[in-house]
């Protein structure tokens, strides 16, 4: 089975190729090169009758209640679904009825930058004036769009976060941002429609030839996003306390640790538990940090993100006083994520 696995394509994307190591990604994954699962230790996967539109109601509705508001207090709602059910549009509008809010709803999309750019765009909102309570959805469900046959499924989960976003205290919030596109990735990976066996149409990830040169050469995204953000923030990496880093592979921590050189102590990695998240990965790696500790009020925190054929970017805060919705429980099918924070 080992060998088979070794055939196909999650194999094939993260691989040696027989060259020797020649930047900080490949030299990461070289300890991961001898487990087919390429570190993957578990994953949580969309159970009979869920849907990304679930996932978002009740991390929405753990979201709102953790804020203590309605949806009724909500001004607008920015939500980010890769991928909804339908194919287009999004699931801004579907969410929004289900949640009885007759307010703004927008979809957003950055591929796995989605949560980010959402949040940049609400901080945005608020600190403009326009609107005082912003609630960010976001969902990833990429194990409807992958082939349980091929061993790239092994590589992707499902997971769902919300926030909302308000104004807090001086000095507290965002701080400083870099967002750049990621225009030569594109093409790494792509979405591919056939006619399955029911002859019903279905949407398939697929990766690219390119696809583990693009994970490979992100490293003047890591570096160029998280300095740009914290020399936005007038602030230096050392005074970082804390760093939340989309982790697209389990050894992509290490990855962002070496490039920006920093403790490996002061990073979160869930890849091994959830596998790939994508877009959720954000909201998922604050709430942990938070829930557990290691991020507190005033904490200086840097989130990053990378997203093929889309954005990569960093942002700079300063922790707020923030509510927590309840632990995600380990034996569900589905991850529970809600926090609220502020500007």
């Amino acid at each position: 089975m080992v060998q088979e696995a070794e055939e196909k394509n999650l194999a094939k994307l993260f691989s040696a190729s027989g060259s020797t190591p020649s930047n900080e990604f490949s030299k990461a994954m070289i300890p991961y090169l001898k487990d087919p699962f390429r570190g993957s230790i578990e994953r949580r996967v969309l159970g009979s009758g869920e849907s990304s539109l679930t996932l978002e109601y009740r991390a929405a509705k753990e979201a709102l209640e953790a804020a203590n508001l309605s949806p009724n207090q909500l001004d607008l709602m920015l939500v980010a679904s890769i991928f909804p059910e339908e194919i287009a549009p999004g699931n801004a509008a579907f969410l929004a009825h289900k949640l009885g809010f007759l307010g703004a709803a927008w979809n957003i999309e950055s591929t796995c930058s989605s949560a980010l750019v959402a949040l940049q765009s609400a901080y945005a909102m608020v600190q403009a004036g326009l609107y005082c309570n912003v609630l960010v959805v976001v969902s990833n469900t990429y194990t409807r769009f992958a082939d349980e046959k091929d061993t790239f499924s092994w590589f992707l989960g499902d997971g769902a976060g919300a926030v909302v976003v308000s104004q807090l205290k001086a000095n507290q919030g965002i701080l400083g941002t870099k967002i750049l596109n990621t225009g030569n990735t594109c093409g790494a990976f792509f979405n591919e429609f056939t006619v399955d066996e029911q002859s019903n149409v279905r949407m398939w990830i697929r990766a690219g030839k390119d696809a583990g040169q693009a994970l490979s050469n992100s490293s003047e995204f890591i570096r160029t996003c998280c300095q740009g953000a914290v020399s936005a923030a007038g602030l230096t990496l050392d005074q970082i306390k804390f760093f939340a880093f989309n982790t697209p592979t389990a050894w992509y921590a290490d990855v962002c640790a070496n490039v920006l050189n920093i403790d490996p102590q002061r990073i979160i990695n869930l890849n091994p538990k959830y596998a790939n998240i994508g877009a959720a990965f954000p909201f998922v790696n604050l709430y942990h940090a938070a829930e557990s500790g290691r991020i507190r009020e005033n904490d200086l925190v840097v989130v990053y993100t990378l997203g093929t054929s889309s954005s990569a970017g960093a942002m700079v805060m300063r922790w707020g006083e923030v509510a927590l919705g309840p632990v995600p429980a380990s034996s569900q099918s589905q991850i529970k994520v809600a926090l609220t924070t502020g500007i």
